[in-house]
């Protein structure tokens, strides 16, 4: 299995287009030592090298497909790598991407649970949209199933419903399912990845989820829970958005995983000072082995 990500950052990208907090303003002046990176996003692949899953579509998947030539058409005047597309989510940094996709010759086989695509035909309605143009061949997703995406019979995948939100857009009441991880396993040689970009709280069911994975790629939004409070840009404290602070907790699960099992943060917000390679903060995660995702970096099972 072949891990490729697109895009490591939070929404929003790394530097934020309006943002001049010390970790943006810093990269801009190029003042610190890290390296930009687009909004989250990943692809991934089993013994097929022309069959990837895009998992989220990004603002900035035009950028990452020019980075990715993988992903890029080879095989006919009009084609990509790409051949299906899952969602974790129905929110904006991981949808918008799908009408830069459009010009697709044929419907995207699109796997996603009843709670985005509810999202995504009544609220946001790009589904619809989309529609008008290359199609959509919608598959849905059940929490807890497994199920096999077109191209690459040798992955299976499961999603797990993760503690979270709908999208501020949403008309919707929160359900179970607004949120979804994934475990994404090779039937060859058993090797599990574990993706959840957006994380609230672990709980000993999850932690076990993730015990099982060879390689877990989990929210690395915050380093504190008052990150944005502290720096004033805005009121909402890490737990408010759904995500697990890397000092709230992240750490410590991650320290209790097996130690054969690969930690690596991804969905990293332009305020984390993780981002800045020779930061203390930095430091201390490599002490523990724990990775710091960036846009390019590929991971194999």
């Amino acid at each position: 299995m072949h891990i490729r990500i697109l895009g490591a950052a939070a929404g929003g990208g790394f530097p934020q287009w309006n943002c001049n907090c010390p970790n943006c303003g810093g990269v801009r002046r190029e003042e610190l030592d890290a390296r930009p990176r687009t909004q989250s996003s990943i692809a991934i692949r089993g013994a097929d090298e022309t069959a990837w899953t895009l998992v989220n579509a990004s603002p900035d998947i035009l950028a990452q497909l020019q980075a990715n030539p993988q992903l890029q058409p080879g095989r006919a005047y009009r084609d990509t790598g790409i051949r299906n597309i899952v969602l974790t989510d129905s929110q904006i940094d991981h949808t918008t991407g799908l009408l830069m996709l459009r010009e697709a010759t044929r419907p995207w086989p699109l796997w996603c649970t009843d709670n985005a695509f509810a999202d995504l035909t009544i609220s946001n309605p790009i589904l619809q949209v989309l529609q008008r143009y290359c199609g959509i061949d919608r598959q849905r997703i059940v929490t807890g199933e497994w199920f096999t995406v077109e191209g690459s019979d040798d992955l299976r995948w499961q999603a797990i419903a993760l503690p979270g939100r709908p999208p501020p857009y949403s008309t919707r009441a929160p359900a179970l399912g607004d949120v979804i991880g994934l475990i994404v396993e090779d039937v060859r040689t058993e090797a599990r990845l574990c993706y959840a970009p957006g994380v609230a709280n672990i709980d000993s069911w999850l932690f076990e989820l993730m015990s099982s994975a060879q390689c877990v790629l989990v929210d690395g939004t915050f380093w504190t829970d008052d990150e944005l409070v502290r720096l004033g840009v805005s009121h909402k404290r890490a737990a408010d958005m759904g995500h697990l602070s890397q000092t709230g907790g992240m750490i410590t699960w991650l320290d209790r995983l097996p130690a054969t099992t690969r930690r690596v943060l991804i969905h990293i917000n332009n305020t984390n000072p993780i981002l800045v390679e020779d930061s203390p903060e930095r430091a201390l995660l490599s002490e523990r082995r724990i990775e710091v995702a960036y846009d390019g970096m590929e991971i194999v099972l």
